[in-house]
């Protein structure tokens, strides 16, 4: 059944519930790239949202569509006026430096209903109409186990580019923290992994342990070529400091090129052919 009347449309991607039936939704929305320097750095156009049902049971009744806002130096964090202006942004520097930690707020963005029409709210706009925080393609999300699902770990894409100069505000891709309640609406968000080059743009994700969180790659061909590397998959503990260089995630998978993905690949640009890099 086709419920976006009640949950909205937008570029959703992963999908996770609690155990009241909540269900939370990460977008992954490319934004607009910057000019100048800025060319190779898209601004922050996706956000992370949660659906308060009315009945858990049966989600075509409606309920609460919310939409994660970051609030850094008692301002919140919003889709600005401009792509330059957000790319490399003071709030967005400060969200992703590590040893931070802000408060946040899931604020409420739609109530729906069993008789909302479709195609459904545009839950993008709405998000943006509100103030709530856009990030760098958060494709996926993951409750910690054991946490009672007050652990939220979730990843930004980032720019699938080595020419970003976004490196420090997310252009590599990150993973946050975020620790939150699904009985109320405040909580707080840390980043837990800046990405660099070796590891970067980040997609699905998955506990293998309490402690242990697997992350793995979707850089497309782009930043494949620039780093003679196609994609791998990370195991990371949650117990370690990332902020030290020395700490590392453990590579678990490492993709080759097979025969048919390199014909596949060496087909890139010719006309009416699609290659989605998703290797």
């Amino acid at each position: 059944d086709d419920i976006s009347g009640q949950l909205g449309r937008a570029g959703w991607e992963g999908i996770q519930n609690d155990n009241r039936g909540n269900l939370y939704l990460a977008e992954d929305t490319g934004g607009a790239n910057g000019t100048g320097a800025n060319a190779r750095a898209r601004r922050p156009n996706s956000f992370v949202y949660r659906f308060l049902p009315s009945d858990a049971s049966d989600l075509e009744q409606g309920g609460k569509l919310q939409a994660l806002q970051v609030i850094v130096n008692g301002t919140p964090l919003v889709f600005g006026p401009t792509a330059d202006g957000d790319i490399n942004s003071p709030g967005y520097l400060a969200l992703h430096q590590y040893g931070t930690s802000y408060p946040t707020k899931w604020v409420t963005i739609a109530t729906t209903t069993a008789a909302s029409p479709l195609p459904g709210p545009d839950a993008n706009a709405l998000a943006k109409a509100a103030g709530a925080t856009p990030f760098k393609r958060p494709e996926n999300g993951v409750f910690r186990p054991g946490s009672k699902f007050t652990e939220f770990f979730f990843d930004e894409t980032g720019d699938t580019d080595n020419r970003t100069s976004a490196a420090a505000s997310g252009g590599f891709g990150a993973i946050f923290w975020l620790d939150q309640s699904p009985k109320n609406d405040d909580g707080r968000i840390r980043v837990f992994y800046n990405g660099d080059q070796e590891h970067s743009a980040f997609d699905n994700t998955t506990f293998f342990s309490e402690d242990k969180v697997a992350f793995v790659e979707d850089a497309g061909d782009t930043l494949h070529q620039q780093r003679n590397g196609l994609d791998s998959a990370w195991i990371f503990d949650v117990g370690k400091d990332y902020s030290d260089p020395a700490v590392k995630p453990i590579r678990f998978i490492a993709e080759g090129r097979d025969v048919a993905a390199t014909v596949d690949s060496g087909l890139s640009g010719t006309p009416g052919f699609t290659n989605d890099g998703d290797n």
